[in-house]
């Protein structure tokens, strides 16, 4: 049975995953026209852990790169996880 640090360790993978996928799933539907994912969604795969696939997807795919205020929202949420996780090592 694998333990706490691998069950963590394997969700932030596939929510990473699946955060790179949503966010290139609004790119194809920005380009073509169809509805949108609505932005808290992505913000809220990013605030679950997946924001270090919010920033390599924007990065990959050249999206909402200068949307605002969904780009000082996605840089909010990252510090405060890099702050958490700085706290929680330095404990």
């Amino acid at each position: 049975m694998p333990g706490l640090l691998t069950l963590i360790v394997i969700a932030l993978v596939l929510v990473n995953l699946l955060t790179v996928l949503r966010f290139w799933q609004d790119k194809r539907r920005a380009k073509s026209g169809a509805r949108r994912i609505p932005e808290n969604d992505l913000l809220g795969l990013a605030l679950i852990g997946g924001s270090p696939g919010a920033l390599l997807a924007r990065r990959l795919f050249r999206h909402k790169t200068r949307k605002e205020p969904f780009s000082t929202q996605l840089l909010v949420v990252v510090v405060l996880q890099l702050g958490a996780a700085i706290g929680y090592f330095l404990l």
